[in-house]
């Protein structure tokens, strides 16, 4: 919960700027619903992650609801660098959010690419990338309300059809102090359709705020393709790190180890079973036969996943 770190918090903090001042690109976990949890994140920053996002929040829920903050938002004092990404419509409310936050995280992100039609219809979302002046709006009254100067604010977008569009977006929220953008190369519409990573590389040519690219990168040559292709300062993974939570390591397919660590972080951090299993299933999709899913997608306790693991994996 977030009290537990209340004591420490004064040294824990990290400026995440540091990182990409580093001449290195940087290797973001993406936030995800559901999955980007500590724990998840505890695992994949043993195997060379350099920054991690929890999942998508709605800032005015967290705001309104102490029952919210504590099952939205967990972390520890070696859950550093982090950045609590925000769902926001009223830049008061996104203070308000990052407020709370800005012990215990090293930055918030204002969510604009999300594409779901509840995001959308509720004004989060994708929708903001069509509204240049509200996201301007709330990266200033964020970094006018909060006092820490090494607090990072945010935005992860998609792309317009015309490519125009976004750069002004970009350069609106460069203007109002915005400390890095995330780009997902696809616009609202599309889902599985090729990422147009020339236009990340167009949009980091006419920024000078570090850029980091995303969208279908399952590898770490995938990562290393891309950066080559946009000039990207950071590549932010997803289901990449999903399937395979040491690719930032350099390694092909989830090791043994990684599923063996998985498992001790998991047991200690308390995670629910179906979290725990659902993660496995998708670390074990590429090493695992079609008989052998069949078997364990379907186990239903903690004691049958274990007794599996240490069967088939001694684990």
């Amino acid at each position: 919960m977030i009290g537990d770190i209340r004591e420490t918090k004064e040294c824990q903090l990290k400026d995440p700027m540091d990182l990409f001042h580093s001449g290195q690109v940087v290797k973001i976990c993406a936030p995800m619903v559901r999955y980007s949890k500590l724990a998840f994140r505890t695992l994949v920053r043993k195997y060379s992650c350099d920054l991690c996002y929890t999942p998508m929040i709605v800032a005015a829920d967290f705001v309104r609801s102490a029952k919210a903050r504590d099952s939205e938002f967990t972390t520890n004092k070696g859950d550093h660098p982090l950045i609590v990404q925000f769902a926001a419509k009223e830049a008061q409310v996104l203070c308000d959010a990052a407020r709370i936050v800005c012990p215990f995280a090293d930055g918030i992100d204002l969510n604009c690419g999300c594409p779901q039609r509840w995001a959308i219809s509720e004004g989060y979302g994708a929708c903001l990338i069509n509204k240049p002046e509200l996201v301007k709006d709330m990266v200033r009254h964020v970094r006018s309300q909060i006092d820490n100067p090494k607090f990072s604010i945010s935005i992860k977008i998609r792309i317009h059809e015309d490519l125009k569009r976004t750069v002004d977006l970009c350069q609106k929220a460069e203007a109002a102090g915005v400390s890095w953008i995330t780009v997902h190369g696809r616009s609202v519409e599309e889902r599985h359709q090729p990422v147009h990573y020339d236009a990340i590389k167009i949009i980091k040519q006419s920024m000078s705020i570090p850029i980091v690219a995303n969208g279908d990168i399952k590898t770490l040559k995938d990562a290393e393709n891309v950066h080559h292709l946009t000039e990207a300062d950071g590549i932010m993974v997803a289901r990449g790190l999903l399937a395979n939570p040491a690719m930032f390591a350099g390694y092909e397919e989830t090791p043994v180890q990684c599923i063996q660590d998985w498992v001790d972080i998991a047991l200690e951090h308390g995670t629910p079973f179906t979290c725990f299993h659902h993660h496995l299933m998708y670390m074990m999709e590429r090493i695992t036969s079609k008989q052998e899913k069949k078997v364990f997608n379907v186990l239903s306790s903690t004691s049958a996943v274990l007794d599996y693991l240490n069967y088939h994996y001694g684990v």
